[in-house]
């Protein structure tokens, strides 16, 4: 492991215990999860706004 991986880990978690550790771990994953679900969400909107203003055109 580089200086530079383990200072940038240490920033990140030093101070936690594995509990907390565990708890960041599974925040980052639903963060991540909501993150995707939005981007899907937006694409579908924006798909739906596509769709409606050819409509109007014919």
């Amino acid at each position: 492991m580089s200086s530079a991986s383990f200072y940038k880990w240490r920033t990140k978690y030093g101070g936690m215990d594995a509990s907390l550790m565990g708890r960041m771990k599974q925040l980052e994953a639903e963060n991540a999860r909501l993150k995707k679900m939005y981007a899907d969400v937006q694409l579908q909107n924006d798909i739906i706004k596509d769709a409606m203003a050819v409509r109007s055109l014919l």
